[in-house]
């Protein structure tokens, strides 16, 4: 009989049914001992005395347990109890990658990071000694945070009377034995041609399911599911050409078709191979040869922890549809886009976080590469980044909504270029900008200063005209970091006060100099997503405000989208930036200002250092050489105090208390 919500296997209490197939029936449980929700897997009744299934039963579970590996579920044990025999397992949340396709192709990327990490799966089981035997959409889970998980290592169906409702997703099989050859052990629809013809299956019959599963995920269809019956499958299987048209010419044509060669000698011999080379296509080393360069980038949703790294050796992108998908309470989905800074280069973030187009297909960052920094452009749809001459120097990248021209700072000059092909063209001067933001109609709304209000310009250029003063009577210091909503008159700003309380975002007006409305206390950047929402750091982790552009007002709770998101706590950037239909890349990496100070002798060998690492600025080195002064920042109050070091005594003291204080400077007297 089928176990019912609380029923009991030993401690364990079943709270509801997940799923059941012709080898078990799962339901979602609570281990009463240790307080946490497991999978627990029993035979079907009509198995359930069955020796030759039991046995299986308990392959199984050694199988599992000789397992351990971050994209196969684990076991946790086994249970006896007048129910039966259960297997204790993880219990992984999310959706089968078979629930995932039903929505369409995956997209590309996507696509690759699933199929890379069925492969590392597949590749840990190999080296075990292990063949999975079903390997099927249906047995590969996918969590909120991207993680692929493969179930029901070592099983292969049971003879069962035949059912002419069921699904030939889950097709009986038919078997002479448990592994020996003669037994047709497996789904119809993504065995190999030996498992169809009931010979012996090895590894490279798991390769040919890899293969099956692999073309399904780009095509969103079965590959062998369009047969009237099971028999038909199994013959299409041993015999009808393999379609490959539908995917694009290039590497991951050329892997589908070496793991779909019927010839066991001839079909990729090691899963290995498959996950080198999707790690060298998506490192850009492989480069897809019919990728169009028109295609969008395909949104989806990124969750938990998948970055845009900001190292000095790689780059990666999480490109999210915001809007589309994590708004409507769908269980986020991951995609992971990476790819490294160009050759010798290191990417830099010290100067404003990368900038992704308002169409979501560029981003804009900065990098240097041998010399003095520069602004680079990757096409998202392209394995290659660019570097854009005339912008040495450049920080702080912003977009005009056309997506083709560039804004960005240039010793001392506020500049555009277009990114298609163009000179770099002066705007106006400025002392030291603290973010800008283009309209539809040309102008520019800009922090000219780390210290002052917004100013506005036209794109083509002229004398800058203020547009906000700071609020003294609420300490502030800066208005900056700004970002136009969709009308393009009313825009957002971040308010920075002495007190990191008062720090806040508030809207203002182009037509109204006067008009400032609070919009939500946050000492963050601020971008805005369709259809509605408002993305923010609040102690490193990003969040996403239901936002009325209409009223200017939130209209619900934050909730958090991303973890251990990086900031600039000198500037109070978050190291994120999205685009209006919410393709997103956000910087997990680093803390936005910690560093160490070292003594270095005159051949580079570090001697010594000062302190620990953390978040200062400007370190001064008293003329004595016996003191060093630095301005720390006080994560509680996002200002800064001056520090003294005593070097010979190896102690520091606090010098200033209140306010904001830093770059200090040395008297000639010490």
């Amino acid at each position: 009989m089928p176990l019912s919500a609380g029923d009991k296997l030993g401690h364990y209490e079943i709270l509801s049914p997940i799923g059941a197939g012709g080898m078990g029936e799962v339901y979602r449980a609570r281990d009463t001992q240790l307080a946490r929700d497991v999978a627990i897997k029993v035979l079907p009744h009509a198995l359930a005395n069955n020796p030759e299934s039991l046995a299986r039963f308990d392959r199984e579970a050694k199988i599992l347990a000789a397992l351990n590996h971050p994209n196969i579920a684990i076991i946790h044990g086994m249970v006896q109890s007048g129910a039966g025999r259960a297997l204790v397992m993880e219990l992984v949340p999310g959706e089968t990658l078979a629930a995932r396709i039903q929505s369409g192709p995956i997209p590309r990327d996507e696509a690759l990071l699933i199929a890379k990490q069925i492969a590392e799966a597949l590749e840990a089981a190999h080296e075990k000694g292990v063949v999975h035997r079903d390997l099927k959409p249906g047995n590969v889970m996918i969590t909120a945070a991207g993680v692929v998980k493969v179930l029901d290592f070592g099983l292969a169906a049971m003879s069962v009377p035949a059912d002419p409702a069921t699904d030939r997703n889950n097709s009986p099989t038919l078997t002479m034995g448990m592994t020996q050859a003669g037994a047709i052990m497996g789904t119809a629809a993504y065995m190999s041609p030996e498992q169809a013809a009931g010979k012996q299956a090895d590894c490279r019959s798991d390769i040919w399911s890899y293969g099956v599963v692999l073309w399904e995920i780009h095509t969103g269809r079965q590959l062998f599911g369009g047969a009237e019956s099971i028999s038909h499958i199994l013959a299409d299987v041993l015999r009808a050409p393999i379609d490959l048209e539908p995917i694009p010419a290039g590497p991951v044509r050329k892997l589908l078709k070496r793991c779909l060669d019927r010839g066991l000698k001839t079909r990729l011999q090691s899963i290995a191979e498959a996950r080198i080379l999707i790690d060298e296509i998506l490192a850009g080393g492989a480069p897809e040869e019919a990728v169009s360069a028109a295609a969008p980038a395909q949104p989806v949703i990124a969750a938990g922890k998948w970055p845009l790294r900001i190292t000095a050796s790689a780059l990666a992108l999480a490109v999210a549809g915001l809007a589309a998908l994590y708004f409507r309470q769908e269980p986020p989905r991951l995609v992971k886009v990476a790819f490294s800074p160009p050759e010798n280069a290191s990417i830099d973030s010290d100067n404003g976080p990368p900038a992704v187009s308002p169409d979501g297909r560029r981003i804009a960052f900065r990098a240097h590469a041998g010399g003095r920094p520069v602004l680079w452009v990757r096409d998202l749809d392209s394995l290659v980044s660019r570097a854009l001459a005339g912008t040495e120097n450049g920080g702080y990248p912003f977009w005009a909504t056309d997506s083709r021209n560039l804004g960005f700072a240039s010793d001392g000059k506020l500049m555009k270029i277009d990114v298609t092909g163009g000179p770099a063209i002066t705007i106006t001067k400025l002392q030291n900008l603290r973010g800008a933001a283009w309209n539809r109609e040309d102008v520019i709304v800009f922090a000219p200063h780390f210290v002052g209000g917004l100013a506005r310009v036209s794109a083509a250029g002229g004398t800058p005209a203020p547009l906000t003063e700071p609020d003294r009577g609420r300490n502030e210091n800066s208005n900056r970091l700004p970002l136009f909503l969709p009308n393009g008159r009313h825009f957002l700003y971040l308010a920075r006060s002495g007190n990191v309380e008062q720090t806040a975002i508030f809207a203002g007006d182009l037509e109204a100099a006067s008009f400032k409305k609070l919009v939500l206390q946050a000492a963050s950047s601020v971008q805005y997503v369709e259809p509605g929402y408002l993305l923010f750091v609040r102690e490193r982790t990003l969040m996403a405000q239901p936002f009325d552009a209409g009223s200017l007002k939130t209209t619900g709770d934050a909730r958090p989208i991303a973890e251990q998101v990086g900031v600039s706590g000198l500037n109070l950037y978050g190291n994120f930036s999205a685009s209006l239909q919410g393709v997103l890349a956000y910087n997990s990496g680093g803390t936005g200002g910690a560093m160490q100070i070292r003594w270095h002798d005159r051949s580079g060998k570090v001697t010594g250092t000062v302190g620990a690492p953390v978040d200062i600025y400007g370190p001064r080195l008293s003329p004595d050489g016996k003191m060093v002064a630095t301005d720390r920042l006080d994560p509680s109050s996002g200002n800064c105090d001056i520090w003294l070091h005593d070097l010979a005594r190896a102690t520091e003291q606090r010098l200033t208390f209140t306010g904001d204080n830093r770059w200090p400077v040395w008297s000639p007297d010490g």
